[in-house]
């Protein structure tokens, strides 16, 4: 096999990291959290429609155009890592109740999720 079928047929099974990322005010004590099966990707987009001022999230939003994207912190919160076997192809579920759970910790530490308004 030549070395350009190798790399795509390496690329074809690459799998993307997935988890959760958070987005975080330096300025409030509010934060936005999204769970993904692709967390670079996401982030990209996430950022760029930010920047755009087209994100569903419309109070996270109206922050990120008022104070800007230096005023905010995006990293990622916790991996999710694949099951070994490789026989579940959907991780929405986990992605979901891991989310609902970073929620939670994070309220009772005092911080605030930006509402979807």
């Amino acid at each position: 096999m030549d070395k350009r079928k190798e790399l795509k047929e390496q690329y074809k099974h690459m799998k993307p990291d997935m988890g959760l990322f958070i987005i975080k005010s330096n300025l409030t004590n509010k934060c936005y959290i999204e769970g993904t099966q692709d967390l670079k990707g996401t982030i990209n987009s996430t950022k760029f429609k930010l920047g755009l001022g087209t994100h569903m999230n419309k109070e996270l939003q109206n922050e990120w155009k008022a104070l800007g994207e230096t005023s905010f912190i995006v990293e990622i919160l916790e991996n999710l890592k694949y099951q070994e076997d490789e026989s579940k192809p959907d991780y929405s579920e986990e992605l979901i109740i891991l989310k609902m759970i970073w929620e939670e910790r994070l309220v009772k530490e005092g911080m605030e999720m930006y509402n979807n308004k």
